[in-house]
């Protein structure tokens, strides 16, 4: 358990559900609620006030939606800690889409189980991207039917093992999960991922799914 808690916070227009919501997070010890928005506007603005850690998203809000609030936060320099959870009730492809090109560090249904929801939080926080089990399912079914984009240079000079840990990256494996399918230690992973990073270029583990699915190193299999 992390000594400060989780600073996060909360965009939605529906007060019932960010009062739930709230409610949720603030009985955990380790997560807090440090404000709330109901506007996309409200919470670019919020965002660059408190400097949350996490951003639980809506995707319809009125006021500028969703996506557009997550590329406004994640494209801030001074936001680089700030990392958003989208938490919507649609698992719709262009959602999904925009809302990984903008910057989002997972996609979550509002249909997921309270402990789900404290634990993507926990996750994201961690800089581990979190999908939805059918997210994934959709992200490749999506991929499988588009040419793969040219493999970039940087992908050919991935090692084997930085491939294999990217693959497991992008079908939404915790770093304790890559390491019990690899055999490596914890502390392997992270220099692994620590390298995919630096040598793809990416913003965090989201992007580095994105690079995954359209290279084609990631199939229904």
């Amino acid at each position: 358990m992390s000594a400060t808690p989780v600073r996060v916070l909360i965009a939605d227009d529906q007060p019932l559900l960010r009062h739930s919501l709230a409610l949720l997070i603030d009985a955990t010890d380790d997560l807090t609620v440090v404000g709330q928005a109901s506007t996309g506007r409200e919470t670019v603005q919020r965002g660059r006030e408190l400097r949350p850690d996490v951003v639980l998203m809506d995707i319809r809000m009125p006021g500028g939606d969703g996506i557009e609030a997550t590329k406004h936060l994640t494209e801030d320099p001074a936001l680089a800690g700030t990392r958003v959870l989208v938490l919507s009730m649609f698992e719709l492809d262009e959602y999904v889409y925009a809302a990984l090109r903008a910057g989002a560090s997972g996609f979550l249904l509002k249909d997921a189980e309270p402990d789900q929801l404290l634990d993507a939080v926990r996750r994201t926080h961690r800089g581990e991207s979190l999908f939805a089990p059918r997210i994934v399912t959709r992200l490749v079914e999506h991929y499988l039917d588009r040419p793969a984009i040219r493999r970039s240079r940087s992908v050919d000079r991935l090692t084997d093992r930085e491939t294999e840990v990217l693959v497991q990256v992008a079908r939404g494996l915790s770093n304790d999960e890559i390491a019990a399918v690899l055999g490596i230690s914890i502390k392997t992973v992270k220099t692994h991922i620590g390298n995919l990073l630096a040598k793809l270029a990416a913003r965090d583990r989201a992007q580095l799914v994105i690079t995954a699915y359209e290279t084609g190193l990631v199939s229904a299999g």
